[in-house]
């Protein structure tokens, strides 16, 4: 089988275009997939479990008989984790209790603080009561994406966690069903797509309504939690997975070619780069990756994500490189060099970044305990991994004392009639002449 990938240089008067295409991966909207999704979230939103079962029949090829038929109840999940093999379950707990561990060091406090006249003021944090957890079944099963979604908004405080998993001819992995028992989820549906969406952002009979929804999915998911946001709150909208991988003289090419491989062999629409100031080593990678190559069990997914997808990029200085890293703003960026400390502290734009040889961006997927999902298609640019601050809300606290409110009152009053506000400026004067 024979490797195609592109390859890149910044000395290339054709490289902005080509980094241009690079740069457009994920901005692509589909109408027809638009147009569906929003046929299927109405006719969720009008008709309930009828449509909910109609669609989970159509597009999960699940033929329950009734919507309550979708739940899958406690007692499953605890059977379940009693039939996986027992260094997989074992193999959970270990991830779980990591991805806990770290996620715990993410809570934020309430706090308020006094003025010299008395007032007070300050934030009081709160979970959110009810959430929604979207894990993507289908062609593979994903217990890591259940502990990842799971674990967070459990350390949060969420009340109500809801789980959503397709069950393609019925059938679920044990893995994932061993996962929501470990990670504390309290109800699991067997319901895929972008009807789990709507059963989750408007509620029906069996499925409860929740207040935010988030996790991984395909186009379809994608289109669905854009369209429901406003009535429900959202993580972020994923693209296909990618990883930059930057390297140098020092590193071994084998395990940068794997690394590459790692990421390409998602689906077809994963994109992995390597970027690299050598020409010799970029040389190297890609004789390894050709070697490499027919070993692999998904080789034929990894060469079309390679071809479609991926890139070799050459850049003459480590300026270069950190400029074109912080324009991809690449979900994981791995910095296989031989000083990557040095390197980190100018990397502004990346949801994960894996630090030196060893710390392979597999390890980050399942357990090293920062959570994986992550923000895709450059939009590192302004977002963040999902953590345990998307499961808290934020309330302002204002106690003014009768000093405290005079002297704001005044202020309050000029800047309400300079907005032709009037109600507002009297309701700050009344306080203002007691």
């Amino acid at each position: 089988m024979e490797l195609e990938i592109r390859q890149l240089s910044t000395s290339e008067s054709s490289f902005e275009d080509e980094l241009n295409d690079i740069l457009s991966r994920g901005s692509e909207f589909d109408p027809d997939v638009d147009r569906t999704v929003r046929r299927i979230i109405e006719n969720v939103r009008s008709r309930g479990d009828e449509a909910l079962l109609e669609c989970t029949r159509e597009y999960d090829r699940n033929h329950a008989k009734s919507a309550s038929n979708l739940e899958i109840h406690s007692q499953e999940l605890q059977n379940a984790a009693n039939r996986i093999q027992p260094e997989v379950l074992e193999a959970i707990q270990f991830a779980a209790n990591r991805v806990r561990r770290f996620h715990e060091r993410q809570m934020e406090t309430s706090w308020t603080y006094e003025e010299d006249d008395g007032s007070r003021y300050g934030q009081q944090l709160t979970p959110i009561e009810n959430v929604g957890v979207y894990v993507p079944g289908g062609r593979a099963a994903y217990p890591s994406s259940v502990l990842m979604t799971a674990v967070p908004a459990k350390v949060a405080g969420v009340s109500q966690i809801v789980m959503t998993v397709p069950a393609p001819e019925g059938e679920i992995r044990d893995s994932v069903l061993a996962a929501a028992h470990v990670a504390g989820v309290d109800r699991v549906f067997a319901i895929g797509g972008a009807q789990a969406i709507a059963a989750l952002a408007f509620g029906t009979e069996t499925v409860p309504r929740v207040d935010k929804i988030v996790g991984p999915g395909n186009a379809w998911v994608s289109a669905a939690k854009r369209q429901v946001f406003g009535h429900v709150g959202i993580d972020l909208i994923a693209g296909p997975s990618e990883v930059v991988v930057v390297c140098d003289d020092s590193a071994d090419a084998n395990w940068v070619a794997m690394d590459l491989f790692a990421q390409a062999e998602h689906d077809q629409d994963a994109q992995s780069i390597l970027i690299c100031t050598s020409y010799g080593k970029i040389e190297e990678v890609r004789k390894a990756m050709q070697e490499e190559l027919p070993g692999m069990e998904r080789k034929d997914i990894i060469a079309r994500a390679l071809a479609k997808q991926g890139a070799l990029i050459h850049v003459r200085s480590q300026e270069e490189l950190i400029q074109l890293v912080n324009r991809l703003a690449p979900e994981h960026l791995g910095l296989m060099v031989e000083n990557p400390s040095a390197l980190v502290g100018k990397i502004r734009n990346a949801g994960a970044i894996f630090v030196g040889c060893y710390s392979a961006e597999v390890l980050g997927d399942y357990c090293a305990g920062p959570n994986h999902v992550l923000p895709t298609s450059g939009a590192a640019r302004f977002s963040s991994p999902l953590g345990v601050y998307d499961f808290l809300k934020r309330t302002s606290l204002i106690s003014c004392s009768p000093e405290g409110s005079r002297r704001l009152a005044r202020t309050a009053s000029i800047l309400a009639r300079e907005e032709q506000l009037t109600a507002h400026a009297r309701s700050a004067e009344y306080r203002e002449q007691r």
